[in-house]
């Protein structure tokens, strides 16, 4: 069974930066196509950020953090990545990853971002 786990979230200030991870401890990482998903504070859907391709030629980004993220993998590592810059207060929120076709379940733990002054 494949899982993920998701890491790298924190307490960032607006206008700050993060990279967060996502591991896979599946061998065959690199055969899917990933997505990086956030879920904020009181809310029970999940909203779709972005997506990558298997091979990383391609990638998709929803137009809620458009132009302030970059998602990025390592087929090598298993890693699947996603750079935050320009930080708002609205993008707190739990940040997981999980396969574009049939996710898995059950989904990771998620990291916690919070953006505050």
């Amino acid at each position: 069974q494949v899982q993920v786990e998701e890491s790298g979230g924190g307490l960032v200030q607006p206008g700050g930066s993060l990279r967060l991870s996502c591991r896979s401890s599946g061998s065959v990482f690199s055969s899917f196509a990933m997505a990086w998903y956030r879920q904020e504070p009181g809310k029970q859907e999940r909203e779709l950020i972005g997506w990558i391709s298997h091979n990383g030629a391609s990638t998709n980004y929803r137009e809620v953090m458009k132009g302030r993220v970059t998602i990025s993998r390592d087929n090598a590592k298993s890693t699947l990545y996603l750079q935050i810059d320009n930080l708002k207060p609205e993008d707190t929120a739990v940040y997981y990853c999980n396969r574009v076709a049939t996710p898995f379940d059950p989904w990771g733990q998620g990291t916690q971002v919070v953006v505050s002054s």
